[in-house]
């Protein structure tokens, strides 16, 4: 699917993208939050509903509308980008979150995720 076809509507990478993202917190929020006024993510049909806090799901609204006003095309990886989308304390955030989870998930048996991470 192509972005020029369906204004607003995310290409098939860019969901793959989001969905890795929304687990990553998710795994996050699980783990350093707890289960305490944790709610369903309900931000785009695509996404799967996770259970997130409420400074979590503010911070993955954050990092969708970051990735949609993405202006390169093909995106490279954030850690390879000419451009950084985030706010400096975002993008800190973001990297320990995913340092966390991909490291918690890949030790739980989550070995597709190596794919990701050197590909």
């Amino acid at each position: 699917m192509n972005r020029d076809d369906h204004p607003g509507a995310l290409t098939s990478k860019e969901l793959k993208d989001l969905r890795l993202l929304a687990r990553f917190i998710a795994c996050w929020c699980h783990q350093q939050h707890g289960a305490a006024s944790r709610q369903p993510l309900q931000t785009d049909k695509e996404l799967p509903g996770h259970l997130l806090c409420s400074e979590c799901r503010e911070l993955l609204s954050y990092a969708i509308a970051r990735r949609r006003a993405c202006p390169l095309d093909p995106k490279p990886a954030c850690k390879d980008c000419p451009i950084h989308c985030y706010q400096r304390s975002r993008r800190a955030e973001i990297r320990k979150i995913m340092r966390f989870s991909g490291r918690h998930l890949i030790l739980r048996g989550r070995l597709d995720l190596l794919w990701h991470y050197f590909f």
